[in-house]
């Protein structure tokens, strides 16, 4: 089975767009876009720098920003429509831990969707994990987990984080065991912004990962405020490196300050804002996406890398 039918043209699940990234030394932005107004800005700069791209929402912001999966997968169909885009994309859905979610938007058309059950034991992680595996491939679309727990910016560089890693050996047997197409990996990012000026990575853990997962799909999240040059060392590591960066609070900050310090609102209300107020905002999200696929992932010019799907 297949949910193609359901998806926008040109769509493509993570194991489709990411082994090109893996092979060619380069990553594809994850932007969690938030508000339904920012999916277009995100795409015209990947529109413009031929750059593939994966336009992402989590469980917890459809419910910060007041959307469904279909608001926001309609949203980008939009967005592809006006632009004519034909650039590779992904339609995915970030970390989520309830399956009535994650079917939600498997059937409003998401091609690859993220359970994240890290926060579980280790076997029921695999076990929830292999659950949706299992439910997600007899519909086409694939598969991001998580092994390992992120820890949040006001707590890095504290004592006991290595606990919080992704350890190696089970990485290798959480991949064996549950099937999925893509692992995110702890290895001492964060969400949301950092206080250092250069956080502590772990390399030689990453390294040991893909020693192990030689084939295996491999994201960080908590690219926000990363330098670009600890990003780089992680896309370039030896044997192929992390193929997908998670980036979603440098957006919603840039929006904000271009609007004279707003706070967060919901999309709804974003919508409703001074359309002049509006733009100003949408513009700096535009620049900030620009930057980080220039250089961030350094995929501009990569949109012909990926082969894409019959529309």
């Amino acid at each position: 089975m297949t949910n193609r039918h359901k998806t926008l043209p040109h769509a493509l699940t993570l194991n489709e767009l990411l082994p090109p990234a893996q092979q060619g030394g380069y990553a594809v932005a994850a932007f969690s876009a938030r508000y339904r107004a920012c999916v277009r800005p995100v795409l015209q700069a990947a529109v413009d720098l031929r750059s593939p791209v994966i336009i992402e929402i989590s469980q917890r912001e459809l419910g910060w920003f007041g959307l469904s999966p279909r608001d926001f997968r309609d949203a980008v169909e939009q967005a592809v429509q006006d632009l004519g885009s034909t650039v590779p994309l992904c339609l995915h859905l970030d970390h989520s831990w309830e399956d009535q979610v994650i079917h939600a938007a498997i059937e409003a058309g998401f091609t690859s969707v993220m359970i994240d059950a890290s926060a579980q034991p280790f076997e029921d992680n695999i076990r929830q994990t292999r659950e949706i595996v299992d439910y997600a491939h007899a519909r086409g679309v694939s598969v991001e987990a998580e092994l390992g727990k992120l820890t949040t910016t006001d707590q890095l560089e504290t004592d006991g984080d290595e606990a919080l890693y992704t350890v190696p050996e089970e990485a290798l047997e959480f991949v064996e065991r549950t099937g999925c197409d893509v692992l995110a990996v702890s290895i001492g990012t964060a969400h949301g912004v950092y206080q250092v000026a250069n956080p502590k990575i772990d390399f030689d853990r990453l390294a040991a990962i893909r020693r192990l997962l030689p084939e295996t799909l491999l994201v960080l999240h908590g690219g926000s405020g990363l330098p670009a040059e600890t990003v780089h060392r992680a896309i370039e590591l030896p044997g192929g490196g992390i193929s997908k960066m998670n980036i979603a609070t440098d957006l919603e900050q840039a929006l904000l300050a271009a609007m004279g310090g707003l706070g967060r609102m919901t999309s709804a209300e974003l919508d409703a804002q001074d359309p002049a107020l509006r733009m100003r905002g949408l513009n700096a999200v535009y620049a900030e996406a620009c930057d980080k696929i220039q250089n961030f992932v350094r995929s501009a010019g990569r949109s012909d890398s990926a082969a894409l799907p019959a529309s």
